[in-house]
């Protein structure tokens, strides 16, 4: 009941866990690391609540000195509370490479840009924009 009326939902069941949630929101910039590749990790953390069940005994992060995230037994599962984690060229690097990509030689800070550029051409090309902004408008 804290952002909506309270209630009980069922996840997709990927991770068994549950997660109970509280009044208190946690809004912080985190810094974490990878436990596979020992590459430092970096990300905003925000959650209402606490996570359990056993694949937090499977956690992939770690930030200071704690387990942070779960795992699944096979460990193709992967869950945490970072946001924006895979901005971090070296780690998201690693992680990729894990799951064997062959090119990661692509850079964040300067492919960003880029690619949102190419996103909003692609989108003015194929919408009219004008009709959206129109939707949009206040009655």
């Amino acid at each position: 009941g804290i952002e909506g009326s309270p209630a009980t939902v069922e996840g997709l069941g990927l991770l068994h866990v549950s997660t109970r949630m509280s009044a208190q929101k946690r809004l912080t910039l985190t810094d974490a690391r990878d436990v596979f590749s020992g590459e430092p990790v970096a990300g905003y953390e925000i959650h209402l609540g606490r996570t359990e069940g056993p694949d937090c005994d499977n956690a992939w992060l770690e930030t200071g000195g704690r387990p942070h995230g779960a795992a699944s037994a096979n460990g193709r599962i992967l869950g945490c509370y970072l946001h924006g984690l895979f901005s971090g060229d070296e780690f998201r690097h690693a992680f990729l490479a894990r799951l064997g990509a062959k090119d990661l030689s692509n850079a964040y800070d300067q492919d960003i840009e880029a690619t949102l550029d190419k996103l909003a051409e692609h989108m003015e090309q194929h919408l009219d924009i004008g009709a959206l902004l129109d939707l949009a408008e206040p009655v």
